[in-house]
């Protein structure tokens, strides 16, 4: 998390659900952002078979039966939903720990942060901007876990939480 910016730090949360951060700051300072959703705009069976990789993965001892119900499940996932929360993310796009160090900001990168093609600005209007307090860092304590350092999109469909849409 301390390289530098632009360069993937992913790293497992619960001993199961990888996380992508963008390192933000200038190398040798640990600042980064995680990336707690995407919004998918192309490849979207790709990213369902990843989703289904990692769920045999974590899973192995899974029957065929089960396998079968979470590919059903897949299947009826809204395609808006594919990457809607921080594991989901990485899961969508087959990223694990192995991906850390790669550099995002490459035109080469096989995953890179690309500016959006639609939009030459690159921004979005800052009235649609939220600012919440952080998901899951209860542990963190008060001080630290209402800290508004979430930041979405107001209303945006794959935000990963229902409080934030």
């Amino acid at each position: 998390m301390a390289g530098p910016p632009g360069i993937a730090y992913v790293y497992l949360v619960y001993g199961m659900y990888d996380c992508l951060n963008v390192v933000t700051g200038p190398e040798g300072a640990a600042t980064a952002v995680l990336i707690r959703a995407v919004e998918p705009l192309a490849g979207f069976d790709r990213m369902r078979a990843d989703r289904l990789a990692v769920t045999t993965r974590r899973r192995a001892g899974r029957t065929a039966d089960g396998l079968e119900a979470a590919r059903a499940r897949l299947e009826r996932t809204a395609v808006d939903r594919l990457a809607s929360g921080p594991g989901l993310v990485a899961a969508a796009f087959g990223i694990d720990t192995t991906w850390t160090g790669h550099d995002l900001c490459s035109e080469d990168a096989a995953l890179r942060l690309e500016r959006d093609p639609h939009d030459p600005a690159d921004s979005v209007p800052s009235d649609v901007i939220q600012s919440t307090a952080r998901v899951g860092v209860g542990y963190a304590g008060v001080e630290w876990a209402e800290r508004p350092w979430r930041f979405t999109i107001a209303g945006h469909r794959s935000v990963s939480s229902a409080a934030a849409r």
